[in-house]
C-alpha cells in the first residue's frame, strides 16, 4: 500500500536519513475525555483505525466523523532502523490539532499546545535504533472553547465563512536521526543591497574545534563558500557573498533559488552533520506607499486562499494538488496570495519559493476570545515565524483577522493582543513589513502598513469609499465619532479584503449558498462587476495591491474563482487581462 502525502515535510531544512510514519494507525475516538483515566496510553489495540496525515473529520482518513470530537487517540508501533545507530531519534508531527500529548514506550516525552504549527519529541533513554517505538498521541480540541482554529465550526454543521473542523494529527508524523552534537532550523536572511545570505545557525551544543560551513550553488554551480569557528557560540553567524556575475534575484514570477549545503564540521574535518536548503535573494522595502520587491514597485495581486479541499479538508490529498492550487491563481493572473486563517504546511511554501509566488503569511486566530486573548496564542504565532522565516515567498506578516474595537481612553485585552502579536513578528523578523491586524481595527501607531476590507458589490458605491484615501481618510468601517482605528499616517495601503462575488453557475443560489451581495443576474453582469472592482484599485497610485476574495469555493460559500473542486468558473482569459494590465503605482517606476 502506497503512503499518503510522503513527500519530505521540510523541505527547507533537510536530512538524507528520514522515516515516514504517515498511513495506517491505530484510532479511538475519547467524547468524554476519559481516556488517560480508562488506561488508552497502554491499551494494546485501539478500538478503530485512521489514514494519517488526514483528520478522522476527512473523507480521505477512512474514518468521516463531522461530530465534535472532545479527545481522539492514536497508536502505532514503529521499527526504528538498525542503521541509525549511535545517533539521536527525534519523532516530528507538523501539526495536530490541538492539544497533543506524545507517549512513547509507555513514557510521556511531550506536550503541545496550538494547532498550526509543528513540534518534536526526543526518544532518547526510551527507544533507540534497532528497536521497536510504540507510539501513543492523544489530541484535545475543544472548538467551542477560547482557541484559535480559524474558520472551523464552532457550531455541528458549517454555515456562513466557517468549515468543517480538523481534529487531531493533520500533517505528516515522521522519524529523523540526527548526531548527538548537530545542526538546529538555520535563519537566512537575504541582504541583495550588499550581494549575501546572512546565516544564523543555531546548534544544539558545542564541543572543542566545531566548525560551521555553508556552500551556495546556483544550477549546480557553486557562487560562494565560508565557514566560521563553532566552538564557542551557540548560534554562528556567517556570510555567502555572490559575486554580481553570480546574481540571480528572486523575484515575482521567478523562482530563483540558490542551493545551501549547511555542515558542521569538528577538529578533526569530519563531517558531522550536514542539512541541504535554499534560499532567495530577494529584499522587502518600503518608499512612500509602494512596498518594494528588489527596489522595483509591484503591485501585489493577492487571492484569498483558505487551503481548504473536499476530500482533505485542512489537508491537501497530495503534492499535485499543493502545486495545482498556486497555478491556478497564476493563471487567474494573480501574483501572490494572503494565506487565509490557517498556517500552511511547509511543502506549500516550498513551491510558492521555487515558482515565484508572494505571499503573505497570517495565522488562524478565529477561535479566540477577544476579551480573554489565551497567551499561548502568541507563543504558538512565535513558532510559526520561527518555523517559516527563511522563506522568501514570505513578504509580510498578519497575527490578527478583523478585530473591531471601538478607541476609547482604556487600553484592552484585544490593544494589548494586537500590539503583542505586532511586536513577536518585529522581534522574530525585522525583515518584512508586519500588519498589526486585517481590517477594521488598528491599535499599532508603527505599524508600517494599513489596510480595510471593502465588500461593497456596487462600483460606484465601492469606488467613492476608496476616495478618502488620497486625503488621509481610508475607508475603515467606523465612524468619526465612534473610531475603530488609530489615524492613517500615510502608510502603505490595500484593500486585503474585496469582492467575493456570488456566482455559482451550477446552482440558484439559494438554501446554504452565500457569496458577497446580490448575485449578477448573469455571467456578463459577474465580468461587469469584476472589472470595475478591479479597475478602481489598479487605477489607484495610492494602493500598493488588492487580496480578491477568493480562489475557490469553500462548501456553502460560493465566491470564488474557481469551484471547489477546482473545476474553471470562468473564462480565465478574461479573468487574467483584467487584472495584470499595469498598475497606477508600478508606472511610477517608469
Amino acid at each position: 500500500m502506497s503512503i499518503p502525502r510522503s513527500e519530505y515535510p521540510r523541505p527547507q531544512f533537510a536530512r538524507p536519513d528520514w522515516l515516514c510514519l504517515n498511513g495506517q494507525w491505530q484510532f479511538e475516538i475519547d467524547n468524554g475525555d476519559t481516556g488517560l483515566e480508562r488506561g488508552l496510553t497502554g491499551k494494546a489495540k485501539l478500538d478503530g483505525e485512521i489514514t494519517v496525515p488526514f483528520c478522522p473529520e476527512s473523507p480521505l482518513s477512512g474514518v468521516g466523523n463531522e461530530d465534535f470530537m472532545k479527545a481522539v487517540w492514536y497508536r502505532r508501533d514503529v521499527d526504528i532502523p538498525a542503521d541509525w545507530a549511535g545517533r539521536k531519534i527525534l519523532l516530528h508531527f507538523q501539526a495536530v490539532d490541538y492539544d497533543a500529548t506524545v507517549w512513547v514506550n509507555g513514557k510521556e516525552l511531550y506536550r503541545h499546545r496550538g494547532g498550526w504549527t509543528p513540534f518534536t519529541a526526543d526518544l532518547s533513554g526510551v527507544a533507540e535504533a534497532g528497536s521497536k517505538a510504540t507510539i501513543v498521541v492523544r489530541a484535545r480540541d475543544n472548538t467551542r472553547g477560547n482557541q484559535p482554529g480559524g474558520k472551523q465550526s464552532d457550531q455541528y454543521g458549517r454555515y456562513g465563512c466557517m468549515y468543517t473542523r480538523t481534529t487531531g494529527i493533520w500533517q505528516s508524523v515522521w522519524l529523523e536521526p540526527v548526531p548527538e552534537v548537530h545542526l538546529k532550523r538555520a535563519r537566512i536572511t537575504p541582504d541583495v543591497a550588499n550581494r549575501r545570505f546572512t546565516i544564523a545557525q543555531p546548534i544544539s551544543n558545542n564541543t572543542p574545534g566545531l566548525v560551521f560551513r555553508a556552500t551556495a550553488s546556483f544550477d549546480g554551480n557553486q557562487v560562494a563558500r565560508a565557514e566560521v569557528a563553532a566552538d564557542k557560540d551557540f548560534a554562528p553567524m556567517l556570510d555567502l557573498v555572490i559575486a554580481e556575475a553570480d546574481l540571480k534575484l528572486w523575484a515575482a514570477g521567478e523562482g530563483n533559488l540558490y542551493d545551501i549545503k549547511l555542515e558542521l564540521v569538528d577538529a578533526d574535518g569530519k563531517v558531522v552533520d550536514a542539512v541541504d536548503s535554499y534560499a532567495g535573494m530577494r529584499s522587502v522595502s518600503i518608499d512612500g506607499k509602494a512596498v518594494k520587491i528588489n527596489g522595483k514597485n509591484v503591485f501585489q495581486r493577492q487571492v484569498l486562499d483558505q487551503g481548504y479541499y473536499p476530500d482533505g479538508i485542512l489537508t491537501a490529498p497530495s503534492e499535485e494538488a499543493l502545486i495545482a492550487d498556486i497555478e491556478l491563481s497564476m493563471a487567474a493572473g494573480f501574483n501572490s496570495a494572503r494565506l487565509h486563517q490557517k498556517v500552511f504546511e511547509e511543502r506549500f511554501l516550498y513551491h510558492c519559493d521555487r515558482l515565484g509566488y508572494l505571499v503573505w503569511g497570517e495565522f488562524g486566530d478565529w477561535g479566540i476570545d477577544r476579551n480573554n486573548p489565551p497567551v499561548s496564542m502568541v507563543a504558538q504565532w512565535l513558532e510559526e515565524l520561527e518555523r517559516d522565516y527563511s522563506h522568501p515567498a514570505i513578504v509580510g506578516w498578519c497575527g490578527l483577522n478583523e478585530t473591531a474595537e471601538a478607541i476609547t481612553d482604556r487600553i484592552t485585552p484585544l490593544m494589548d493582543v494586537t500590539r503583542a502579536m505586532y511586536l513577536a513578528a518585529k522581534a522574530m523578523d525585522p525583515t518584512r513589513p508586519v500588519l498589526d491586524s486585517s481590517g477594521y481595527s488598528h491599535f499599532v501607531r508603527e505599524c508600517e502598513i494599513y489596510d480595510s476590507h471593502d465588500y461593497e458589490q456596487v462600483p460606484e458605491k465601492f469606488s467613492a469609499n476608496q476616495d478618502g484615501l488620497a486625503d488621509g481618510d481610508p475607508f475603515l468601517n467606523g465612524s468619526p465619532e465612534s473610531p475603530i482605528s488609530l489615524p492613517y499616517n500615510g502608510q502603505p495601503y490595500f484593500v486585503s479584503e474585496f469582492g467575493g462575488i456570488w456566482w455559482h453557475a451550477k446552482q440558484s443560489g439559494e438554501g446554504d449558498s452565500w457569496g458577497y451581495g446580490n448575485r449578477p443576474k448573469d455571467i456578463e453582469e459577474f465580468y461587469d462587476r469584476f472589472e470595475k472592482l478591479f479597475n478602481r484599485l489598479l487605477d489607484d497610485p495610492d494602493q500598493f495591491g488588492y487580496c480578491y476574495t477568493q480562489l475557490t469555493d469553500v462548501w456553502q460559500e460560493e465566491n470564488g474563482i474557481y469551484y471547489f473542486d477546482r473545476s474553471e468558473k470562468f473564462d480565465m482569459a478574461k479573468i487574467h487581462a483584467i487584472q495584470t494590465r499595469e498598475a497606477a503605482i508600478e508606472k511610477l517606476d517608469a
